[in-house]
């Protein structure tokens, strides 16, 4: 996709008066845009200051229940409900570093919580376009954010984490520098805001946390009188793998009668063929899975199993 030129208009900063961490139409906006202004966003990461790039996993505290710290809301002049939010995202800007956990089983979140009882870190030294992982693996990083979306037309406070018509905690790791994001506005001002931004993830984000990294976010934000969506929509030329190439990749299967019981499947043989023949701790391998390997579905027609497929690229091992 060709690179969009653009002069930012406004700039948002990580304060508290631009933080908040619910979707809810009666928050005042940071901001008000003319409709094709260019804002400049700083999003900070899920952890706040409770992960620096010292943090071991023995100091981590997960008691408490995770927030997504959203920078905004920014409101569109002349934005109304029916309209459509059309964001460019025309670049990211990482801060060096970033980190991957999972928390204790017991809290039943992620993929694979039974099998994982005690909480897993690893924090990246983010370099250029590079993650560094353990044994020498290389992650290639293609920034997003986790979360971007516009505030519903409901009362009261509203979760961050699940997905929403509006967007929200969408996850979609498409939506890197130069793809467009279209989103129904259900509120006036549409109220827009945006945040987790990711430096990798792999579709799926298994263990529930890609590369969770501070970054700077640039969008131009429009309004789309002319469409009618229901749901977020996109366009986006990726890329459409972890590394960004067709390349070799080693991919496990999970079959059963349940998608999710398939994806569960596909995901355990991952992290087996990661500790066995690529040497990870188990830990290790889930954490890799989750920025790394893509999930795919292979098939839903052939009742009454299903297929979940877990691609691997190989080029992000030393040779």
């Amino acid at each position: 996709m060709a690179q969009r030129s653009y002069q930012v208009d406004y700039q948002l900063g990580a304060c508290d008066a631009n933080i908040h961490t619910a979707w809810n139409k009666d928050i005042e906006p940071a901001r008000t845009v003319e409709p094709g202004s260019v804002v400049r966003f700083e999003c900070g990461n899920v952890a706040g200051e409770d992960i620096t790039m010292g943090t071991t996993v023995d100091e981590l505290d997960l008691t408490g229940e995770p927030e997504h710290p959203l920078t905004g809301p920014v409101a569109i002049e002349g934005a109304n409900p029916g309209d459509v939010l059309e964001v460019e995202l025309l670049s990211f800007q990482h801060k060096g570093w970033g980190y991957t956990l999972f928390p204790p089983g017991e809290q039943g979140r992620g993929l694979l919580p039974e099998e994982f009882p005690d909480p897993g870190l690893h924090v990246w030294d983010l370099e250029g376009d590079v993650g560094h992982f353990v044994n020498g693996i290389e992650v290639p990083l293609h920034p997003f954010p986790g979360t971007l979306g516009v505030a519903p037309d409901a009362d009261g406070d509203h979760d961050t984490f699940p997905p929403r018509s509006v967007g929200g905690n969408m996850d979609i790791k498409h939506l890197t520098e130069g793809s467009t994001a279209y989103l129904p506005i259900e509120v006036e001002g549409g109220l827009f805001s945006i945040g987790d931004c990711h430096g990798a993830q792999g579709d799926g984000e298994v263990c529930v946390t890609a590369i969770e990294a501070p970054m700077f976010v640039t969008a131009r934000l429009s309004l789309r009188q002319d469409m009618d969506i229901e749901q977020p929509q996109f366009q986006t030329t990726g890329p459409f793998t972890p590394t960004g190439s067709d390349e070799p990749m080693y991919a496990t299967t999970g079959i059963s009668d349940d998608l999710m019981d398939a994806t569960k499947k596909s995901t355990r043989h991952m992290i087996e063929h990661l500790h066995e023949e690529r040497n990870l701790s188990r830990t290790d391998a889930y954490l890799l899975a989750s920025v790394a390997v893509d999930l795919k579905i292979s098939e839903v027609v052939d009742s009454p199993n299903w297929i979940v497929s877990a691609y691997l690229p190989e080029s992000i091992f030393p040779n």
